[in-house]
């Protein structure tokens, strides 16, 4: 149940019109209670299921100094129960009726979904209605649970070199104090602070219908999803307390700095340049698109320019690759990575990764290559659609992270406006890494 930003979705991508005749799925639908409950509606009807997702405009960038972890902490604990249904109620008429659950925490929201046969949605919206407003709470289910987040972080954090490498390459490239450089799962002395209080006091300030999302994939009318959203959800009362979030910028940076991690546990040495650039939310029009386009053209398929010249032709790296992380509240992330092959040096590989970023910056890059990067990123977005799942996660996320509908709906339109020259003037901006951050993962020797 817990979901870091490197593995948000960077690309809201989703429902070029394009793709309609491929694949029966319906225009995606809103509507908005008079509580403020947002509710998308996308209809599926290729088989009986639907998936149920509630998503919260609160992430761990909304924590208070001092206690990071505790919106994953409450993610943990929402499944404990309410006075109507106490635990395990909810899950087990979920297991009973065939479905599946889950959770997720990142930086800008907390989702909850259920992935249930048609009939079983106003079951879900009931009881996740329910556990909107009506957690209950005691030491003695909140204690064990911060143990469980504490176990989670030494399994997923502690014990991992890449994700401690993370950790601290995020800490220097936003600040140590910016919301985006604490770690969502929190850091293991806060976590140990944690308590009931705590937990409820974020719950009720940031758990209520105009805080929140409702997305529905699946084999269900809008009409139907919009009456069973009004008939649940809209018992809810609204906060008065909920208002517009913001993010503050990242540190400003005048040289590049190097976070090396060396640990016997590595078995693949890896390289990694990162650095902040604009999201889709916090660009300037075209800027988002120009950089999801180059980061298509430079690296992540086997013809693009970094895995070309260091997998392929030279021979240096197991694996290379560029990426964009644009679905953000706050700004953007822009990166490239790789890994050597034995033999071949950190140093060597890193002055053949920032040849070819300087090369990017300094040439741009062809026609040929920015028209099968939006062929890739357009065909994607199609194949998005055979899962309802995709679906709902791509518009919860980007709506949650400042995005609207017409940004999603027009999104491949855009990709396929973007002009060379747009995007080769955000080249050098793009693989500029004279300011990024470095980060080494290496073997360390055994003693």
């Amino acid at each position: 149940m817990f979901t870091t930003a490197l593995s948000a979705l960077a690309a809201p991508a989703l429902l070029p019109s394009a793709a309609q005749a491929a694949v029966p799925v319906e225009r995606a639908y809103r509507h908005v209670l008079a509580n403020g409950l947002e509710v998308v509606a996308i209809p599926d009807h290729r088989v009986p299921v639907v998936t149920h997702m509630l998503w919260y405009k609160v992430g761990s960038a909304d924590e208070e100094p001092g206690k990071s972890g505790l919106a994953h902490f409450l993610e943990h604990l929402l499944f404990k129960g309410t006075t109507r249904n106490p635990a395990p109620v909810f899950s087990r008429a979920i297991s009973a009726a065939g479905g599946q659950e889950n959770a997720f925490t990142s930086y800008d929201y907390t989702g909850y979904f259920q992935r249930i046969a048609r009939e079983q949605l106003p079951v879900m919206m009931d009881f996740e209605a329910d556990r909107m407003t009506g957690l209950v709470l005691t030491d003695a289910v909140v204690l064990p649970e911060r143990d469980v987040v504490l176990e989670e972080r030494r399994q997923r954090i502690d014990n991992e070199p890449g994700a401690r490498l993370g950790e601290r390459m995020q800490a220097r490239l936003w600040g140590e104090t910016h919301p985006y450089g604490i770690p969502i799962i929190g850091f293991e002395h806060e976590i140990r602070q944690l308590n009931l209080d705590d937990a409820m006091a974020f719950y009720r300030r940031h758990y209520a219908p105009n805080n929140a999302i409702l997305v529905v994939a699946g084999d269900v009318s809008s009409d139907t999803v919009f009456r069973l959203a009004a008939e649940t959800y809209g018992r809810m009362d609204a906060n008065p307390r909920i208002v517009a979030r913001t993010r503050p910028p990242a540190i400003a940076r005048t040289t590049r700095e190097r976070v090396r991690l060396a640990d016997q546990r590595v078995r693949q040495p890896s390289l990694s340049h990162t650095h902040v650039v604009p999201s889709y939310r916090s660009a300037r029009p075209g800027e988002a698109e120009a950089l999801e386009v180059l980061a298509q053209v430079v690296g992540t398929s086997p013809n693009g320019r970094i895995y070309k010249t260091l997998v392929s032709d030279r021979e240096m790296a197991v694996s290379a690759g560029c990426f964009y992380a644009g679905s953000a509240l706050g700004d953007g992330r822009f990166g490239m990575h790789a890994a050597p092959r034995p033999g071949v040096s950190i140093e060597t590989l890193e002055t053949a990764m920032l040849e070819v970023a300087a090369r990017v910056a300094g040439e741009g890059v062809r026609d040929d290559e920015i028209a099968r990067a939006k062929t890739r990123l357009i065909a994607e977005s199609v194949y998005s659609q055979d899962s309802q799942a995709s679906m709902a996660r791509m518009y919860g996320a980007a709506l949650t992270s400042g995005s609207s509908m017409e940004d999603l709906q027009q999104w491949v339109e855009r990709i396929r406006a973007v002009s060379r020259e747009q995007i080769n003037a955000m080249a050098p901006r793009a693989f500029d890494f004279s300011r990024a951050v470095t980060g080494e993962l290496a073997r360390a020797e055994r003693s």
